[in-house]
Formats: C-alpha cells, sequence, structure tokens
C-alpha cells in the first residue's frame, strides 16, 4: 500500500486535468491541457469528444515524463468530469454528434415540455427537467435531427467516453447518472418512465456502478498509449461536484461547501435524496454509497468576474480585485445606493430554473467606477448563491460552516463578502483547485481496496472567515433591492 500511486484525471470543460497521488494523500504530480468550447449558434456549447482523448493523453505523457518512477508505482485510476453532457454513440460506437454540454441552453422548450407532461417523475428523479440535463437534449435531438437520434446505440456522460477509450466499457456511476435526469436517485437505479418520454430505452443506457467499484481494466491499446500496465483497474468514478467533495473531505451529512468556479454551487451532503423540484433545488447521488447531496446551482460564477474585467478593460481579475479592496474595504458597509448586478449571463438555475434569464448592471450614475462594478459582481454572485441556499435549506438540508473551492476561492476579499452574505462561516483550503483530481484518486484507491484512511482526510485550512456583523445590516437592503429587479430582468424574454 505505502508504495502504490492513484492516476486521478478529471475532465472539466475548460481543461482537463491529472494528477498522481500517493497512498498518504500527498499530491506528486499535476499536469493539465486546455480544452475549447464551440458555440455554432447562440445558446449552443458544444465539444468534440477527441478532443477529451487528446488532452488526456497529453496530461498523461507530461505526467509520465515528470514523474517516471511514480508513474511505475501506479497502481489504479479514478475518474471525475463536467455533468450533464450528451455523447452520442452508433453501434461501432463512433460519435454521431458533438457533446452537447451541461451550459447549452438549445431545449428550452423540450425542457418545459417534460415539466408539463410528466411533472411527477421530478420526485424520482431529483430535479425539474432544465435545458442543462442531458434528458431534455435528447429530446431537442429526436426533434430537430431525427436521423441522428434513429441511430443512437448509447449515450454517455463526458467521462464515461473517456472511460470507453480507456476500457472499453460503456459504465457510469450513480452520481453522473443522476445529472441525467434518467436515474431514480432514491433507488439508484435508470427510472424507465423518464427514458420512455425521452423515446429512449435501458439498453441505450450505460451499466451502474457506485462510483468506488471497478468498471473495467486499462484496454492494450490505451496501455500501449499510456505506458501503464494493461488490465489496470479503472474506478467508476463520478460527477465533478460530488468527487470534488470526496476530494475535500465533505463526505457525510451535513457537510457542505461552496464552489466558484465557472458556473457556482452550494452543496449539502444528506443521509437521504431530499431534493425540491419546483425550486429548482437538485438532489443527486453522492460519489460514495448510501449518501446524497442537495444541491442550488448557478450558471455563471467566476466567469462573471472574468467577463467584467475584459469589460472594464482591466489586465486581470487580480487587478480589478485590487481596485475593488482598495476603494471599498471588505470591512465597510457599502452605499445602497451603489450599483447592483444581476449574475444572469448563461440564464440561472436554482432557483429560477430560467436559462433565458440574462444579466446586468443596474443603478449606474455618472460617479460609478470600475471598482463599484467590480464590486457589483462579486455581490451578485453572493446574492445568487444566498438564494441557492435558501432554496437548498428549503429542501431540508443543512448549511453551517462552508468550505470555499474553485478559482474564486484564491480572493480572500470574495471569501469574506462571501461569509458575510451568506452569514456562515467561509473556509478556505490548499490544494482545493484539485479537489476533483484527488477526490478521483482517492476512489481509485477504494476500488482496489485501499486508502479508507483517506475519505475522512479532508485538506488543509488555509484561512477561516467569519461574518462581519457590522456590514450585514446594508448587505440585507442591497439583497432586498437585487431581489426586487428579478421581475424586470424575466420581463425581457417573456
Amino acid at each position: 500500500m505505502s508504495q502504490a500511486v492513484s492516476l486521478g484525471i478529471d475532465l472539466g470543460t475548460s481543461e482537463l486535468k491529472a494528477i498522481l497521488l500517493d497512498a498518504h494523500g500527498a499530491v506528486l504530480a499535476q499536469a493539465g491541457a486546455r480544452l475549447n468550447v464551440t458555440r455554432r449558434q447562440s445558446g449552443w456549447s458544444e465539444q468534440n469528444p477527441d478532443d477529451w482523448w487528446q488532452a488526456c493523453l497529453a496530461a498523461l505523457g507530461q505526467l509520465r515524463r515528470d514523474q517516471p518512477m511514480a508513474w511505475e508505482r501506479v497502481s489504479c485510476i479514478g475518474l471525475s468530469g463536467q455533468m450533464h453532457g450528451a455523447v452520442l454513440l452508433d453501434a461501432a460506437d463512433q460519435v454521431l454528434y458533438p457533446a452537447i454540454l451541461w451550459d447549452d441552453s438549445r431545449a428550452v422548450a423540450e425542457a418545459a415540455q417534460l415539466n408539463r407532461d410528466f411533472a411527477e417523475c421530478a420526485e424520482h428523479t431529483g430535479s425539474l427537467a432544465m435545458a442543462g440535463l442531458t434528458a431534455p437534449k435528447l429530446v431537442w435531438l429526436q426533434r430537430h435531427e431525427p436521423q441522428i437520434f434513429a441511430r443512437i446505440h448509447c449515450v454517455l456522460s463526458p467521462k464515461d467516453y473517456l472511460r470507453l477509450l480507456l476500457t472499453g466499457e460503456k459504465v457510469s456511476d450513480m452520481s453522473d447518472a443522476a445529472g441525467t435526469l434518467w436515474l431514480d436517485v432514491a433507488r439508484r437505479q435508470w427510472y424507465e418512465p423518464m427514458l420512455q418520454a425521452t423515446g429512449l430505452t435501458l439498453a441505450q443506457m450505460p451499466g451502474l456502478l457506485e462510483a468506488d467499484q471497478v468498471s473495467g481494466g486499462l484496454s492494450a491499446v490505451a496501455a500501449r498509449l499510456s505506458g501503464l500496465p494493461e488490465h489496470l483497474p479503472v474506478a467508476a468514478g463520478g460527477g465533478d461536484n460530488p468527487v470534488s467533495a470526496v476530494g475535500i473531505g465533505a463526505i457525510n451529512a451535513g457537510d457542505a461547501f461552496v464552489t466558484l468556479g465557472t458556473s457556482a454551487a452550494i452543496v449539502a451532503i444528506t443521509d437521504h435524496a431530499a431534493g425540491n423540484p419546483p425550486s429548482a433545488v437538485h438532489s443527486f447521488c453522492h460519489a460514495l454509497p448510501h449518501r446524497w447531496y442537495t444541491m442550488g446551482a448557478m450558471l455563471a460564477g467566476a466567469s462573471c468576474l472574468r467577463w467584467a474585467t475584459r469589460l472594464l478593460g482591466q489586465p486581470d481579475e487580480q487587478t480589478l480585485l485590487s481596485l475593488v479592496q482598495t476603494q471599498l474595504p471588505i470591512d465597510q458597509p457599502v452605499a445602497v445606493t451603489h450599483p447592483l448586478f444581476l449574475p444572469y449571463l448563461a440564464g440561472e438555475r436554482t432557483p429560477h430554473n430560467d436559462p433565458l434569464l440574462r444579466g446586468g448592471f443596474m443603478n449606474l450614475g455618472h460617479d460609478t467606477t470600475p471598482a463599484m462594478l467590480g464590486y457589483a459582481v462579486l455581490e451578485g454572485v453572493g446574492f445568487g448563491l444566498l438564494d441557492a441556499m435558501y432554496a437548498a435549506l428549503s429542501a431540508g438540508a443543512t448549511v453551517k460552516a462552508c468550505a470555499l473551492v474553485g478559482g474564486g476561492a484564491r480572493s480572500e476579499y470574495w471569501a469574506q463578502l462571501l461569509a458575510n452574505i451568506l452569514d456562515r462561516e467561509v473556509y478556505t483550503l490548499h490544494g482545493s483547485e484539485l479537489s476533483a483530481c484527488i477526490g478521483a484518486a482517492k476512489l481509485g484507491f477504494l476500488a482496489i481496496g485501499q486508502g479508507a484512511d483517506l475519505l475522512s482526510t479532508g485538506m488543509p485550512i488555509k484561512a477561516r472567515y467569519s461574518p462581519m456583523v457590522s456590514v450585514q445590516a446594508a448587505l440585507r437592503a442591497r439583497y432586498t433591492k437585487f431581489r426586487g429587479l428579478l421581475p424586470a430582468a424575466q420581463a425581457l424574454h417573456r
């Protein structure tokens, strides 16, 4: 055991990352390869699945070159990946169509149709039908690409397509399958009524395993390309949010965390399926047996700050954050008259379930500065997370102290602002940007009967942020105004 190394692979939207994790939980090496998103039409979001495979081989090649001795000790592989994507395969396992991603909104009408015609299914699937989930995308394909739809032999999630190329096996896990809308999340099995509602059958679904089970062994071709042993065990793995939870040690009921990356979410671990579909709260299977999680999700998180940085002509996000910190100190109340920002640049999930909703600034004046706008963006994302937290609480979840993970966690100012807005302690972690990779590697160890002690070992805490009572009255007043802007934003597209 002491010499074993686990290879953790995380297929993100903008980057594929891979790490080597030793049996003591230390990251020996990391590598990454960038990925591009194609937007052929407004609201569409696609990737070429072959790009994932090439990125995977590139990252593994870098690890092999950087740590040849550790590479020789790799004993298992674990997988994590972006959820809700649809990879369509024919009978020869050839890709029929570009992978439709989680933030694709083409299936708005189809999602509404499923909610209207199959409303009772939400209690089983753990969520309302939403354009970003997998099932409505297939209804769209059936309607708009019937010739492609007729040739579908199997539908896979993104990380499960990587598994197919690694092992030759068509397998998914409970956590990723829960994000398709085709899983009965309480029973952890495919839910045939929703499959039938989308024109599919059980025969077109991959096999199901728990995330910590062996899904197959490395094929001869993959072994030759990677320099790893043939038949090397590959764990089932899971979706990026639940696997990140495994990475940071959020594995028991009552644990909670905020993820602030391209999208954002507040996630609370539960010991039972606990959703609130009318409030667009997801109840999905965790990446460990007998556990679930309740999630309030935002479609735009730290990506809002990247957008504002470009809009304001700042050289980088850190420059804009420095402006904000200098001109609007975090321990000073911000005036109610300062600008507000609606963070709906890509629509919204929880609690509005409206992919056509769009963001914007309000209350601008001749005295508005880039720092004011930068602050409004940070605060607006925080208010969106507060909406999501209230929705998660309405489902019966418990949210106490929250770990903060993702790119946004690098900003101490933003972390403190979130603590002030959520009225919860927020803490950051060392190495949290690799949480999905680390979680995947832990699942790899579990699949070969090792590493159980790593599960309860979270990441070392970097900093803690307690709510500042002195600024909360002003934030509550601004949140009330923020909420009041929603009807006007909705009216623009209705």
